[in-house]
């Protein structure tokens, strides 16, 4: 949805990203808010959440080596020492918004996947699943960011109706609640969604897996420039900003080719025998 082309760079050429500060600053905090829960209730405390940064990051690392390139250019340690410190006032910022002496988490960091009855695969990494003594289920999705302007609320809240859906179609449940928590600005957005929401999310990944479809196919994928673009490692290959993509690794397939016993489109399989997927994230 962000930009066609990029999808295609992403995961049809699989072009290498380069690491990011913020990215991996993201992936640091979300391991420690993690692994906190891993103690005692009385033990969560902001004290103890910060004390785990610089651990969880040698995690990060030894699991990455790659990225120790952010700061290869860095050799007094002074970057790292300001990018560690901006990991642990995020994480400070948290208690401000959550109390976890008084939670319990049912799942941290669970993978999820279900398959819809088109044969469309759904699955993602849902940060915090909390379930209330009622059985009320509440997802939680920890952002690094600042939240979004009202205008492009709606956007943000897609990801967490995704992982909604996939809960949904799994168990039969429908989520009370789905929480947005900003470390980066100190709020918290939420909402409570209905199996309608569900239906219409349901429809709109169906429509977006037809137009993945028709451009797998037919190997048209344009870009969509929005502000965004200034952080796309591909830019030399854009032709946005005058480069050309690399040469289509699938073979360009006319409309009647590669259909399954249903005349449905499934290019993804047909070219590469890989199940038909999308991620939520």
């Amino acid at each position: 949805m962000q930009c066609p082309l990029l999808y295609r760079f992403r995961v049809i050429d699989k072009l290498p990203q380069k690491p990011s500060e913020a990215a991996t600053r993201g992936t640091l905090v979300h391991a420690v808010l993690e692994r906190l829960f891993d103690n005692p209730a009385a033990e969560r405390t902001p004290g103890l959440a910060t004390a785990l940064v610089p651990g969880q990051w040698d995690r990060l690392l030894e699991s990455k080596p790659e990225l120790s390139e952010l700061f290869a250019q860095d050799p007094e340690g002074e970057r790292l020492a300001q990018w560690l410190a901006q990991a642990e006032r995020l994480v400070e910022r948290w208690f401000s918004l959550e109390d976890p002496t008084r939670l319990e988490p049912a799942e941290r960091e669970l993978f999820v996947e279900t398959e819809l009855e088109s044969g469309l695969r759904l699955r993602g990494v849902i940060d915090r699943i909390d379930v209330a003594p009622t059985g009320e289920v509440r997802i939680v999705d920890y952002k690094t960011g600042k939240a979004p302007r009202p205008e492009y609320a709606e956007g943000a809240l897609f990801q967490m109706k995704f992982y909604a859906l996939v809960v949904w179609r799994l168990k039969g449940v429908v989520p009370r609640r789905l929480q947005l928590v900003y470390l980066g600005s100190g709020d918290v957005m939420t909402y409570d969604p209905v199996v309608a929401d569900l239906e219409r999310v349901e429809r709109k990944l169906l429509a977006l897996w037809e137009a993945i479809s028709l451009a797998t196919r037919t190997g048209e994928w344009r870009p969509r420039p929005t502000k965004l673009c200034g952080w796309c490692d591909h830019q030399a290959l854009c032709p946005e900003f005058g480069g050309t993509p690399p040469v289509y690794p699938l073979t360009v397939r006319p409309a009647d080719t590669a259909e399954d016993g249903q005349g449905r489109m499934d290019p993804v399989r047909a070219e590469t025998g890989r199940p038909v997927a999308l991620d939520g994230h």
